[in-house]
């Protein structure tokens, strides 16, 4: 887990498997607001696209007004990271928000119909389970068959709380259920990833002695007493999880708006440390003083199942049902490269830097066509009434809730839809190979553009089949008359936008 565990990489498979790009990033933003440019964030100029991101966010600001405007619209951050990343076809497929605590997977929309069973749940540890600023949220998910589990925690602080950092976690993954048969657990997913602010220090280390190692680039020196590596030792729990290289400076404690770690005056006093600086005179303790590399990326790759000798020595221990059936895992292996793991010291805003992993995934897909096949028939206009027509393609557990949705070209979020259609309430034609659905023309955007359909089904929570993307032409009755539609809808709304800007 530390500099001295080195990266295994992903070993040379011997089956022909798909590759994905996972983009992590994890970060304490201390309750400041998101910059307009998140690129180097997302690593936008890369030559190569993630298939998925995963934003971790500690301390979101959550004053009583700004987490009320949350609740009701997207909060600062997700609208700037979907602002950025919308232009780029990736769709926030879920997130999920405790207190200051936020978790956000988008995806790129050609993986959207093959990203199922989304489930999201929290856990609280701060004063006494009772109050949100400490504590996990994750999001769980099956890609393209294979279960994954993201999990951003922001455990307590100080240094003397090493052990309660390790309880606060076996808390989190102990109550944390999920409506799954396969993965009820967070530990019973094939892979998970375990990130935050894990709030283990460096420790024994003296200030002078850290800032040194720190100077000179020598940061091996620090991890012998990194406290999550010394509890890695004697916990048998957090040996199961694997962390990369940490060729990096601790990310905690900055001045805000500089690269300078804390460079208040301290003056020593017993067991105190007096800090003089701009922000004024405050009492530390001392020990709470030292570095930390605070953001931390871990993951878990399941275990294999053991051999029946090996289940009979050990009986069912914590672990027992938390093993992958064999056969599973050997018809459709995954496998695991950590490509990048860095901390990113662009951003300033925080007395934290955030930190990035990025992974190659190897996995052989457990399907790899849609539940849904979804088209437009004929010509789509605000002056007519519309067709739509889809095709299950497998069986699935459809429901008097489930619709269509018309979508936006770059939409940031399932919910960013046009309008939408009740599926079986719009029935008008079923035959063997298709079924057509009616769309009222009053829900048609009146200036057009380029639009697609997304099949949402209620029962999975998730989309489950795209089509093309085709034209939705100008209504010629509101040109011809200079009217607009009563109803103006929010595509009308971003292209008159967009219009005003050109």
């Amino acid at each position: 887990m530390a500099s001295m565990e080195r990266n295994r990489g992903m070993p040379r498979g011997d089956y022909e498997g798909d590759k994905f790009r996972l983009h992590i990033v994890t970060w304490n933003v201390a309750t400041a607001d998101p910059l307009d440019d998140m690129s180097s964030l997302l690593r936008l100029d890369s030559p190569e696209d993630a298939d998925l991101y995963v934003i971790g966010l500690q301390e979101v600001y959550s004053g009583p007004l700004r987490f009320m405007s949350d609740v009701v619209l997207d909060d600062p951050w997700s609208s700037v990271l979907m602002t950025a990343l919308a232009p780029r076809q990736y769709v926030k497929v879920s997130s999920i928000r405790m207190q200051g605590l936020l978790l956000l997977l988008f995806s790129k929309l050609e993986h959207l119909p093959f990203i199922r069973d989304i489930q999201t749940t929290y856990t609280r540890t701060g004063i006494f389970g009772y109050w949100g600023n400490k504590g996990g949220v994750s999001i769980r998910l099956s890609l393209y068959g294979h279960m994954l589990c993201f999990l951003n925690c922001h455990l307590v602080a100080h240094m003397k709380h090493a052990n309660e950092r390790v309880v606060e976690f076996e808390h989190i993954l102990n109550s944390q259920n999920f409506n799954c048969e396969k993965a009820g657990k967070i530990l019973d997913h094939r892979l998970v990833f375990w990130f935050g602010d894990l709030n283990f220090r460096i420790q024994d280390h003296g200030l002078h002695f850290v800032r040194t190692c720190i100077s000179n680039q020598n940061y091996s020196l620090l991890w012998n007493k990194d406290q999550l590596i010394m509890m890695k030792e004697k916990e048998k729990l957090l040996q199961e999880f694997e962390e990369g290289p940490l060729d990096f400076q601790p990310t905690y404690k900055f001045d805000v708006n500089t690269d300078t770690y804390d460079s208040r005056l301290y003056r020593t006093w017993f067991a105190f440390t007096i800090s003089v600086g701009s922000q004024g005179c405050c009492i530390w303790a001392t020990q709470d003083n030292e570095l930390l590399q605070q953001s931390i990326l871990l993951r878990r790759l399941q275990p294999k199942a053991p051999h029946a000798d090996e289940q009979d020595k050990h009986g069912d221990g914590p672990d027992a049902h938390n093993v992958k059936p064999p056969e599973e895992a050997e018809e459709y292996p995954l496998e695991i490269r950590q490509d990048l793991y860095t901390s990113n010291m662009d951003y300033s805003t925080s007395d934290h830097k955030p930190v990035t992993g990025i992974f190659t995934l190897k996995l052989k897909k457990m399907y790899a066509t849609p539940l849904v096949h979804l088209q437009a028939e004929g010509e789509w206009s605000a002056d007519i009434d519309a067709m739509l027509l889809y095709s299950p393609l497998q069986p699935f557990p459809s429901s008097t809730w489930d619709w269509i949705g018309l979508y936006k070209v770059g939409f940031t979020s399932v919910s960013d839809y046009i309008t939408y259609t009740w599926v079986k309430d719009d029935e008008v034609f079923i035959d063997e190979d298709a079924i057509k659905v009616y769309v009222s023309k009053e829900e048609i955007p009146v200036r057009g553009g380029e639009c697609l359909l997304g099949y949402y089904c209620h029962t999975l929570q998730c989309i489950i089949g795209i089509s093309e993307p085709f034209r939705v032409h100008e209504s010629k009755v509101a040109i011809e008359e200079g009217l607009l539609h009563e109803k103006i809808n929010i595509l009308d709304q971003i292209v008159a936008a967009e219009n005003i800007h050109d």
